[in-house]
């Protein structure tokens, strides 16, 4: 029997009328001279009712017939009795009384319940991914997903944008993450890499003048999971020539609020506000700044460089600074609490955590006796200290205090609940390094990456102070997790060779792994700039969830492998011998 209609298609305007649905049974239940039964298809559910003066085969079948059976139902729409009807579902008005049944298809007993909510290990979901995705939460993330991405396609394609696919197979370079690598039968003991990006290919696309390029993007990076992170995963990959920073700004300032309308139907307001890298770092301790509650850190460097205090002052005079965070309402935290906070402050880098309780009395602390009654009312007023506050002091190298009372903020805001789960706080970071000093590998690293432009008027510093260039270079942030960012390019071939020396690549490395791209260059290659948003994590910040496993169709586990499928898995002598590999015995 072939389906008239999809379930929730129905309501009091087929009164009447004869349908034919398809579905699976949600649930059945018998009450002797009737049974009942919820089909559910992709649209929802609706109650059919099967009797047995009506059809006494049917209803014989509908006695046999347990939870997730594919099955086929043909009846008349009536009204449900003023009583009987269902708020809760949007056909709640309505049932079929069934006059033909066909089963397509048993079905075993799920290994967990067909409905949202479940409390079920990750692991188990995902063997049964298949079963998992029929619960009406994750079939309305992938919903969720379809309409995001189709709202993106539209929006890009009225601006003239071009959606151009890029190679999967592609050379290995040195771009951040580890490469997924694929052996080449043909080349044998050559290899092709998976790409972390399509980067290199949008800049060639802006070379051949296509000008406005998009791509919904497949991208592989082999690198340790976590919550946000998968080895392969969905970007949206935009690239423009001709343009400056305030072009990409105005063009995903008008795309947001349009994604999150027609995925969600929430307005959202713009501008967002914009943030200077050294700023989201001095009062945030983060380049991914959490602005739904209002804790900022404060720089009290100038104010305690001449107390008699020795881990203030040693760390002052080894070039760092004196940095403090009032957790506002934190004084009636114990002193195991407070100790947490200072073994977790050592666990990402400080050498301790100096704090302050202020009640209503008097100042609690071990370090109140080196200050001054006038100096520590400096401090208070600084602080804009008050009884119930908890005082937290980092002192050392500006990375370091940043990070530890970074850290130490987001896990109070999440322990107090200062973050309202309904609210999204976008801003713009902009301004960002451009390079920053690695001291184990002793050489300068890509703070976004080696193609990014440095602002015009730093570039002679390139040559005398690399670490004082800026970066045109812009991440949007969403709710403390950077949901896109991207950078006007490199498009000389002088510039992209000086950065690449900065880098520490010799002329022969670079023209081995970069030289088509510089050829390029050489060839009339416009200005460009471009941006990158993860779908995956935007998605999930939509859907309001805390991992996009949850909105990725079949995502991997934590270790990188499909519990459902087994992959990775083993493959046979006779392919490995045709890719010119042996495996190292172990």
């Amino acid at each position: 029997m072939k389906r008239t209609h999809n379930a929730t298609d129905i309501d009091m305007g087929q009164v009447g009328e004869q349908v034919t649905l398809n579905g699976w049974v949600n649930a059945r239940r018998d009450h002797g001279g009737l049974i009942f039964i919820d089909l559910r298809d992709r649209s929802g559910i609706i109650q059919v009712v099967f009797n047995p003066e009506l059809d006494d085969q049917s209803f014989h079948m509908a006695e046999s017939v347990r939870g997730e059976y594919v099955v086929a139902v043909k009846g008349k729409v009536q009204a449900r009795p003023q009583d009987t009807e269902n708020p809760n579902l949007k056909t709640g008005k309505v049932e079929v009384y069934v006059d033909k049944m066909e089963v397509f298809n048993t079905a075993k007993t799920p290994p967990f319940y067909i409905e949202n909510g479940i409390d079920v290990d990750e692991l188990l979901r995902l063997r049964y991914r298949y079963l998992d995705l029929r619960r009406p939460e994750m079939k309305d993330n992938l919903l969720l997903r379809h309409r995001v991405v189709k709202s993106i396609r539209d929006y890009l394609d009225e601006r003239g944008f071009m959606e151009i696919e890029t190679p999967i197979l592609g050379r290995s370079t040195p771009e951040g993450a580890r490469d997924y690598l694929v052996p080449s039968r043909v080349h044998p003991g050559e290899f092709f890499a998976l790409p972390q990006s399509p980067q290199q290919y949008k800049q060639m696309l802006m070379v051949a003048g296509m000008e406005k390029y998009f791509q919904i993007a497949r991208c592989f990076r082999d690198e340790d999971l976590r919550a946000d992170r998968q080895p392969e995963f969905t970007q949206l990959d935009m690239e423009m020539s001709f343009i400056d920073e305030e072009d990409i700004i105005s063009l995903i300032e008008g795309m947001m609020p349009r994604l999150f309308k027609e995925g969600c139907n929430i307005d959202i307001p713009t501008p967002f506000p914009r943030i200077s890298y050294d700023d989201a770092m001095l009062k945030y301790g983060s380049d991914q700044p959490e602005l739904r509650f209002d804790w900022e850190i404060v720089d009290i460097t100038e104010l305690v460089k001449d107390v008699d205090f020795k881990v203030f002052a040693s760390a002052i005079a080894g070039g760092g600074v004196v940095r403090a965070l009032n957790a506002r309402t934190c004084g009636s935290f114990t002193r195991k609490e407070i100790d947490d906070l200072g073994r977790m402050a050592v666990e990402f880098g400080a050498k301790g955590l100096a704090w302050i309780n202020v009640t209503e009395t008097e100042l609690k602390s071990p370090i109140t006796k080196f200050f001054s009654e006038e100096k520590m009312q400096t401090i208070l007023e600084a602080l804009d200290a008050k009884p119930g506050d908890l005082l937290l002091f980092g002192a050392d190298q500006a990375d370091i205090v940043a990070r530890v009372l970074g850290v130490l903020r987001l896990n109070l805001g999440r322990r107090l609940n200062l973050c309202d789960p309904n609210q999204l706080a976008f801003a713009w970071v902009l301004g960002f390094p451009l390079l920053e000093y690695d001291n184990e590998e002793k050489r300068y690293v890509a703070v976004h990456h080696m193609f990014t432009s440095p602002r015009l008027e730093d570039i002679p510093l390139l040559d005398t102070d690399p670490a004082k260039v800026k970066a045109r270079a812009y991440d949007l942030i969403l709710n403390g997790v950077e949901i896109g960012g991207g950078s006007i390019r490199i498009h000389r071939r002088d510039w992209q060779e000086k950065m690449f020396s900065l880098l520490g690549l010799s002329q022969e490395e670079a023209v081995e792994k970069f030289g088509y791209m510089m050829e390029a260059f050489e060839y009339g290659a416009p200005p460009h700039g471009g941006v990158a948003f993860g779908i995956d994590r935007l998605i999930m910040l939509m859907a309001g969830r805390d991992s996009i496993r949850e909105v990725i169709a079949f995502p991997k586990t934590q270790s990188a492998a499909c519990p459902m499928t087994n992959a990775p898995s083993a493959v046979s002598p006779k392919q490995l011998r045709e890719l010119s590999l042996k495996l190292k015995e172990k």
